[in-house]
C-alpha cells in the first residue's frame, strides 16, 4: 500500500525561496521507504481519504491510497530525502 500526502509546510517555504531551491511537496510513502515528487502519475485505481480524526502520524488529514505503481515525473532521489513523518505508533 502508498500513501500520497502534500506537506502544506513545504508549500508555504517554497514561496519564499528561488526557484532553483524549492523542495518537493508530495510525499509518497510504502513502508519505511519515502520518495518526495513535485509531480507524480499513479498507474491504476487509488483512494482519496479525508480522515480529519485519525490523521496519519506524521498529521496527514487528506491523503491518496493506492496499490498502483507510482512513477515520480519529478522529485528527488529517495536517499536524499529527509524524513518528515514520525514511526507510525
Amino acid at each position: 500500500m502508498k500513501l500520497i500526502h502534500v506537506y502544506q509546510h513545504r508549500i508555504r517555504r517554497n514561496m519564499h525561496v528561488a526557484p532553483e531551491q524549492r523542495e518537493p511537496p508530495v510525499i509518497i510513502r510504502e513502508g519505511r521507504h519515502r520518495r518526495y515528487a513535485s509531480e507524480l502519475v499513479i498507474h491504476g485505481p487509488c483512494r482519496i481519504v479525508y480522515s480529519p480524526d485519525k490523521p496519519l502520524s506524521c498529521g496527514a488529514r487528506l491523503w491518496i491510497s493506492t496499490e498502483a505503481e507510482v512513477e515520480v515525473v519529478d522529485g528527488i532521489p529517495p536517499r536524499q530525502a529527509p524524513r518528515l513523518c514520525k514511526k507510525t505508533r
